[in-house]
């Protein structure tokens, strides 16, 4: 079996609630395609974070054995998703002085810049993951992506900064890595999923990206074509089938299984009230449920959802932002009524994000369930095609958060 060459990028994106995996390949006009896929019940994770190290490697063992079959190659090294409630991200300003010949900013300045906003204080239990350039200002001049060249005699840099607990990550590197792969880079699955499904305009508007996942709830803001606000929420999907299996009484299994065929976040979208059979344990009869009664059990919590990410946003200021609207991402993001029902709470539009940008058997992956996977797909294709393009030309080094958002912009 050949091994993943230079053309061949692979994904990983591990949920709280299955592990995804996407192979893609490089064809000869220079497109990406999806060449093979797998997943695999995750239940060694709990809200985004590793809990039962076996258990996680053996999910991702079979995940990636599925894609390597589809393929019809080895896997060696992956781009893999970073989520969880550990993740944190700050905003910071670095300032420097621009003392090359003719005040002129170089490559060199750029980079001092970048280094001097991340001169902040972190707790020795976080790591930085991501800098993200959101503009530079010169000489006071702000507003500006691109001052490479510029004469200027101040140089400042407002950057947004990512981190996460230096535990989680590593156990995230362990997973993998027992399993035979290596890391080639740890993403914020907010900042991946925004590569498959958000356009430019909506990057430079203003938009919310909510990706619904079993665990948690991950969301970024972007304004003016670059992310200002990330964060995670410990509610997810997954919070909705617990709710049902604790009122009603039924198996968990019972409970997803009930909730996937018959949930409905918001009770003035259901029209038929036809009866549900819900199973009981210990050998008793089933209950009989109607669909209002339901959507009763689901609805507070798809509230409580969504005004808890409409607080956090209100409370960093950027509520009137989102001119965009809010793209919904994830396995909840499938549930009727969730879509209204952030719409009601945000009072703006919403819509679910379907990964674009693939070709090859991308049909197989065109829910928002992939958005995440498809989008580390994504970041790793513009990452290499940075990386050569930079080669070429002799550029030097320049921290690879800022290489991917700054060439971006």
């Amino acid at each position: 079996m050949p091994k993943t060459e230079d053309k061949y990028i692979v994904a990983l994106d591990i949920g709280t609630s299955k592990v995804c995996v996407l192979v893609g390949e490089v064809n000869d006009r220079g497109q990406l395609e999806i060449i093979g896929k797998g997943t695999s019940p995750m239940r060694g994770t709990r809200r985004g974070n590793i809990i039962n190290l076996d258990q996680a490697i053996e999910a991702v063992k079979k995940a990636v054995d599925e894609a390597e079959v589809m393929a019809g190659l080895q896997i060696e090294s992956v781009y893999v998703g970073v989520a969880g409630d550990h993740v944190r991200s700050i905003n910071s300003r670095g300032v420097v002085s621009v003392t090359g010949k003719h005040k002129e900013i170089s490559r060199e300045d750029i980079e001092r810049v970048i280094e001097a906003s991340k001169s902040i204080s972190i707790p020795g239990e976080l790591e930085l993951l991501h800098v993200i350039p959101r503009e530079f200002v010169v000489d006071g001049q702000d507003g500006i992506h691109d001052p490479l060249g510029m004469t200027a005699a101040r140089l400042e840099a407002n950057v947004h900064i990512v981190t996460g607990a230096r535990t989680q990550n590593q156990n995230v590197l362990t997973c993998v890595n027992k399993a035979g792969i290596a890391v080639t880079e740890l993403v914020l699955e907010q900042l991946a999923g925004a590569e498959a499904v958000l356009t430019q305009d909506e990057r430079e508007m203003g938009v919310l990206l909510m990706d619904l996942g079993a665990g948690t709830t991950d969301y970024a803001v972007f304004l003016e074509g670059n992310v200002v606000h990330t964060n995670v929420l410990p509610v997810g999907a997954g919070h909705f089938t617990s709710d049902i299996s604790v009122v009603l009484r039924t198996p968990m299994a019972d409970a997803e299984r009930i909730k996937r065929r018959y949930g409905c976040a918001l009770a003035s979208l259901v029209t038929d009230d036809d009866p549900i059979e819900v199973p009981t344990v210990g050998g008793r009869a089933p209950k009989i449920l109607s669909k209002h009664e339901l959507t009763n059990i689901i609805e507070p919590r798809a509230a409580e959802i969504a005004k808890l990410v409409y607080s956090d946003i209100e409370k960093a200021g950027l509520e009137k932002e989102i001119r965009s609207g809010v793209v919904l991402v994830g396995g909840g993001a499938e549930m009727e009524g969730m879509l209204e029902m952030v719409e009601q709470v945000f009072d703006q539009q919403a819509r679910k994000g379907i990964p674009r940008g693939l070709g090859g058997l991308s049909d197989t992956v065109s829910g928002p369930e992939w958005a995440a996977a498809a989008g580390l797909l994504l970041w790793g294709f513009r990452h290499r095609a940075r990386t050569r393009k930079r080669t070429r030309t002799g550029l030097g080094r320049v921290a690879d958060s800022f290489r991917q958002w700054f060439a971006q912009n």
